[in-house]
């Protein structure tokens, strides 16, 4: 009986994994895990001072531009705006990855349009955020992204750090509905307080098409259909 169940607890699993590449979309963002940079200088780099392949950059803070490519193990190097020591070497997309101060007189949105997409489709949101505090400053910080698509803006996970602590890196999921076959994707760093430099850290962005329920029920059907099928000859075979 026990190999029976083993049997047929294996067919769901061959047959849900047969299903699964259908049901999977491709990532619509280009460069999202910020590898592909002309002009980048190895270690941290100003994002106004390179071209991030997919990104751009939008208007700055009153004071200037605080966003940063950075390479693994470069963010707590001493280097300017580095963060308290502490911080993870890199990300779990692994490779370069972006840091921008969240204080309102230095942040910068980086955003993209996407392309491609069907009005009415709900599409998965996944990117990586972690948090930090600029080294040498004092007091209590919070970090997060404000993310916008089209008209919708939704906020991920908001880090509350003591002094000089470390978010770590953590994955964030939002779901958005396209309204036109278009539409701009924007990253903006939102951390309190001014002027105790708030850095919010982002890698691994990746927007996909949710599978229709009506995709899913027929998968589901012909999964079952086939089982059905198995087990009808298996009764009969021991008859």
């Amino acid at each position: 009986m026990s190999f029976r169940l083993g049997k047929w607890t294996l067919m769901i699993a061959l047959a849900a994994g047969a299903v699964a590449p259908e049901a999977s979309a491709a990532n619509l963002v280009t460069n999202g895990s910020f590898e592909s940079a002309t002009g980048f200088n190895g270690s941290k780099e100003n994002l106004s001072t390179l071209t991030l392949t997919g990104w751009s950059l939008g208007a700055h803070g009153s004071s200037g531009s605080l966003g940063y490519l950075v390479a693994p193990g470069q963010a707590d190097n001493g280097d300017y705006l580095s963060v308290y020591n502490g911080f993870p070497n890199q990300s779990p997309d692994g490779g370069k990855f972006v840091m921008i101060d969240g204080d309102p007189a230095w942040t910068v949105p980086i955003y993209q349009t996407i392309s491609g997409l069907t009005v009415g489709q709900v599409y998965m949101l996944t990117f990586y955020q972690a948090a930090g505090q600029q080294a040498g400053f004092t007091g209590p910080t919070t970090e997060r992204w404000s993310v916008t698509f089209g008209s919708d803006t939704q906020l991920s996970h908001k880090f509350e750090l003591l002094q000089g602590a470390t978010g770590q890196w953590e994955k964030q999921t939002m779901f958005f509905q396209a309204t036109s076959a278009s539409q701009v994707l924007t990253f903006l760093a939102v951390g309190t307080p001014n002027g105790a430099p708030p850095i919010a850290f982002l890698d691994g962005v990746s927007m996909e098409a949710v599978p229709e329920p009506s995709s899913i029920a027929l998968a589901a059907l012909g999964i079952v259909g086939v089982l059905g099928g198995q087990l009808r000859r298996s009764r009969r075979a021991s008859a």
